[in-house]
């Protein structure tokens, strides 16, 4: 078994929640689970858009600013990761906790709402779940948006080390913090203290420092490392069959990302039909450290897409 430490499983996380609401919330049954998704609705007939969250171990409320933000021009939904938020799993195990059982739940959506094709927008571990969708759905994919994703495969983000992106100061607070929490100081505000000193990692907007490490508090780190193992264990590696996926995507990352630009270039260079946008001074959170950009460059893929949408949709 692999042991997960915070270098691995803080990669992909977070976000901070900023309020906002869906005109449809609705449950699927999946036997003794739930999985619990929104639909914010659009007037527009252009292609659906399924928002895949960071994490694993976080339901998807740090991203209804972003859902709400594309439903300008796209129907979006977003979903709880299983065992997540609203979504309900019987138990927490390996057993219950895997790659392929997470891309059963997105088909269960997509087969509720009877859904032929859509586009797949992934961030950080989103973007890891999108590709693995991809790659085994591709018929079902209409383009594929990759924000901060970790890559395509567990070597990616093995390699990452936090500990660059921090200061001395904050790394020692970290793992001051760490340690507390390790020998058994579980209390709101060890875990807060200990986000407060990660977060400098994942943005470059400090202000937004505070609400992100109380996000960082509400990580489920048991489902997290659960599929970081099974990731690791199957070897986790879209690499060969992505090669062959000629639909749209486009890839947006920070050039201060926790995820190197190496590793942004490789997933670009894999793609045989994709386009690059790296951020100046911006880290993992595009759409907080440089929202024109970030907005700017999706609407515009999104504005390709839903013209090439619509011209078929004539013919």
């Amino acid at each position: 078994m692999m042991t997960i430490n915070y270098k691995i499983y803080f990669f992909c996380l977070f976000i901070f929640p900023i309020l906002g609401y869906a005109q449809n919330s609705k449950f699927i049954d999946r036997g003794k689970d739930t999985i619990h998704y929104r639909v914010f609705s659009s007037s527009s007939n252009n292609p659906i858009i399924l928002i895949i969250n960071g994490g694993p171990g976080l339901d998807s409320k740090g991203f209804e600013s972003v859902a709400k933000e594309l439903q300008k021009t796209n129907t979006t939904i977003l979903y709880d990761q299983r065992g997540t938020g609203k979504s309900t799993l019987h138990s927490i195990n390996a057993k219950n906790l895997t790659m392929d059982l997470m891309l059963e739940d997105l088909e269960s959506i997509r087969k509720e709402l009877k859904i032929t094709e859509w586009i797949i927008f992934g961030h950080s571990f989103g973007g890891m779940l999108a590709a693995h969708y991809a790659s085994n759905y591709p018929n079902k994919v209409k383009a594929l948006i990759l924000s901060s994703s970790g890559g395509i495969a567990i070597k990616s983000i093995l390699s990452i080390d936090i500990n660059t992106k921090l200061s001395k100061i904050e790394q020692d607070s970290l793992n001051f913090w760490m340690n507390k929490i390790n020998s058994g100081d579980t209390t709101y505000h060890a875990r807060y203290y200990r986000g407060k000193y990660l977060a400098s990692a994942y943005i470059k907007d400090k202000s937004y420092v505070n609400s992100i490490a109380h996000r960082l508090t509400q990580v489920n780190f048991k489902i997290n490392q659960l599929i970081i193992q099974d990731m690791s264990s199957m070897n986790f590696d879209c690499s060969e069959a992505l090669k062959s996926f000629s639909k749209p995507v486009l890839i947006v990352n920070g050039k201060e990302d926790i995820i190197p630009v190496e590793i942004t270039e490789e997933t670009h260079q894999i793609f045989p039909n994709s386009e690059l946008v790296l951020l100046d001074n911006c880290a993992h959170y595009g759409w907080l450290d440089h929202p024109r950009k970030y907005y700017t460059s999706i609407s515009k893929f999104l504005k390709s897409i839903n013209s090439q949408f619509e011209k078929s949709s004539l013919k």
